[in-house]
């Protein structure tokens, strides 16, 4: 599985999930940033290049992925982030994405239109 970071994501958490082999690319290292680059556009794109979008913004992706869905637009899942991992935190963030990575079957492909949360891992008794 491979990942698109959006704008409101740390960039440090691109290269951060990289160092735990994780196919991650920030929309900053990319020079997708602005007004240029709307949510639709960003997350055409991580349809195209076949990687799950990863953002802050989940009421905005979680509307476009029904948008996208009811289109029959490509779409590869989201990833919305909890405000418990804070931005600040770059390798909280990258973490919590190796555990959501490693949960998943390593030889399939996201499923088409997911959509998820990434939060931190509780301790549980």
């Amino acid at each position: 599985m491979r990942y698109l970071l959006d704008e409101d994501v740390n960039p440090e958490v691109a290269s951060a999930a990289r160092t735990l082999q994780l196919d991650v690319v920030s929309v900053h290292e990319l020079g997708r940033t602005g007004v240029d680059f709307p949510d639709v556009a960003q997350l055409r794109f991580a349809g195209a290049e076949r990687r799950i979008m990863v953002t802050r913004n989940g009421p905005d992706f979680i509307r476009l992925t029904r948008e996208f869905f009811e289109a029959s637009e490509p779409h590869y899942g989201v990833l919305i982030i909890s405000h418990a991992l804070p931005n600040k935190h770059p390798g909280r963030i990258a973490r919590a994405l190796k555990r959501w990575h490693d949960a998943r079957p390593a030889a399939n492909d996201p499923e088409p239109y997911l959509i998820d949360f990434l939060g931190e891992q509780r301790d549980t008794l």
